[in-house]
C-alpha cells in the first residue's frame, strides 16, 4: 500500500470514529526535539558523561543509582526535568487534541512517556494515563510514606558535561530523606503507583462507558516493541472493543489486521499528512 492510500484510509477512520484513544511512546517526542534513547549509542549521544562512566540507560534509570550516586542520578533526571519543562510540544499534539475534542464521545490518552507533554499541550489532565509515572512528581526514595507531590519547587542546576547535580536535591517533606522522581524505573520495588493507578481507573471507566455501539479509534505514535507497554494497550483496546488502529512509526509500523492502517513515518509527518486530507487547520 502506498503512503497516500494509507493516509486516505487513516483520514476515513478518523471521520468515521466517535471516540479517540491516543497511545503514545517515546517516538512522539522526537519531533519536539527530545532525544532518542534507542540503543546505547542513542542514549550516550545525549549523555556522553554516562558513556565515559560506562553507564547505560538501565543502570542510571534505577533506584539503586539514587542510593549509590545521588548526584549523578539527579544530574540525569534533573537535566531531563529541565529539558521537558522548556520543550514546546510539536504541532501534532494540537492536531490530536482537535480531533479528540470533535469526537462525539471525546478522547483519552495512554502514554509510557514521563515528560508531561500532553498536559503541556493542553490535554485535560484527567484524560491522561501515564503508565510509567511522571518526572514532574516526586516521592520519598525509601519510601517512608505514600505521599506523592509536585516537583514545581525543584529547580535543578546540572553540570551537563559531568551529568551531576550542582544544586541541593529534593527531599521528602516527611522524613527529610532523599526524594526521587515518581517514575517506574528498572529494578524498582519502591515506586509509589497510586497516582498512576488513579489515572488508569479513570481511563478504564471512560472506556467501559463507550458502549457496544461505539466506533473507537486508536492512534498509536512512536511506540516500538522494545518496551511494549503502549502496543499491548493498543492491541487490547481493538481486541476488546472492536476498534480500529492507525499506527504511526518510522521503523515498526506493521498492524495486526487488514482493517488497520500502517503509516511508516514520524509522528508529526504522519499527523500532518492526515490533517491535510481532513482539512484540519
Amino acid at each position: 500500500m502506498g503512503i497516500h492510500t494509507a493516509l486516505e484510509q487513516a483520514a476515513e477512520l478518523i471521520e468515521q470514529a466517535d471516540a479517540l484513544i491516543i497511545a503514545a511512546g517515546a517516538g512522539i517526542g522526537i519531533d519536539s526535539g527530545l532525544p532518542d534513547f534507542r540503543g546505547k549509542d542513542g542514549f550516550w549521544r545525549a549523555y556522553p558523561a554516562l558513556r565515559q562512566a560506562g553507564l547505560d540507560f538501565q543502570s542510571i534509570a534505577s533506584p539503586a543509582s539514587f542510593r549509590t550516586e545521588p548526584e549523578l542520578a539527579w544530574g540525569f533526571y534533573g537535566h531531563r526535568l529541565a529539558l521537558y519543562r522548556r520543550t514546546i510540544p510539536h504541532a501534532g499534539f494540537a492536531l490530536l487534541k482537535s480531533w479528540g475534542e470533535q469526537m462525539l464521545q471525546g478522547y483519552t490518552v495512554f502514554t509510557s512517556n514521563v515528560d508531561g507533554q500532553f498536559q503541556k499541550a493542553g490535554f485535560a489532565p484527567e484524560s491522561v494515563h501515564e503508565c510509567h509515572g511522571s518526572i514532574h512528581h516526586l516521592q520519598c526514595l525509601q519510601p517512608c510514606c505514600a505521599q506523592i507531590w509536585a516537583a514545581d519547587d525543584f529547580h535543578p542546576e546540572v553540570d551537563e558535561a559531568r551529568c551531576r547535580l550542582l544544586s541541593e536535591p529534593p527531599t521528602c517533606p516527611k522524613c527529610g530523606g532523599l526524594a526521587r522522581p515518581n517514575i517506574l524505573m528498572f529494578g524498582d520495588w519502591g515506586w509509589l503507583e497510586q497516582r498512576t493507578t488513579d489515572q488508569a481507573a479513570r481511563q478504564d471507566t471512560w472506556l467501559a462507558g463507550l458502549g457496544s455501539a461505539s466506533r473507537p479509534l486508536v492512534i498509536e505514535l512512536g511506540a516500538g516493541t522494545a518496551i511494549p507497554s503502549v502496543r499491548h494497550f493498543s492491541h487490547q483496546v481493538i481486541h476488546d472493543m472492536g476498534g480500529r488502529l492507525i499506527r504511526i512509526n518510522p521503523a515498526e509500523a506493521a498492524v495486526p489486521t487488514g482493517l488497520d492502517v500502517s503509516l511508516p513515518s514520524g509522528a508529526l509527518a504522519g499527523l500532518e499528512g492526515i490533517a491535510e486530507l481532513l482539512g484540519t487547520p
